[in-house]
């Protein structure tokens, strides 16, 4: 997949992207509230580097327009007609808009292509991840087992 915001693109992971995303996803502290983190280079390679499939879950990569830096990285997941986001923006980038930004040309793109809802998972501590699933329109659904808190968003409106 690759798809344009304003500012940035979404695309498969290249190898230029490791070197950044290990240093923010091997952050332990800013990665409180993400899995997938806290691996090897050669883990992260082997994961990221490959085709990935959106019905067994795609990790990609947001990177600036401008400059083709590295900022960030979502995950996508299809099950059915929903899809399964998460979203990570590197310290250095973060509360600067880019995961709104994205996260809503995404839902263009996802309602475009037929999805009807988008879902994402967010721990209750997450305030500012639940603050802009709320600001583009995601609402609370249920606490899963795990004590996640699941928003969604209808993507047929």
């Amino acid at each position: 997949m690759y798809l344009k915001s304003n500012r940035c693109h979404i695309r498969p992971f290249e190898e230029e992207d490791l070197k950044a995303f290990i240093t923010y996803r091997n952050n332990l502290d800013w990665m409180k509230y993400q899995g997938f983190k806290g691996l090897s280079e050669e883990a992260y390679r082997e994961i990221l580097l490959v085709q990935q499939k959106l019905t067994e879950g795609a990790q990609l990569a947001i990177t600036l327009s401008a400059t083709t830096q590295l900022i960030g990285d979502i995950y996508l997941k299809e099950e059915q007609d929903t899809i399964w986001i998460g979203y990570t923006i590197a310290p250095a980038y973060a509360r600067q808009g880019y995961a709104g930004e994205v996260v809503q040309a995404l839902c263009n793109h996802l309602m475009a292509e037929g999805y009807a809802t988008l879902t994402a998972g967010a721990e209750p501590e997450n305030t500012a991840s639940i603050r802009l699933l709320e600001k583009l329109g995601f609402t609370f659904i249920e606490k899963d087992q795990h004590g996640e808190l699941i928003y969604q968003l209808p993507l047929d409106k």
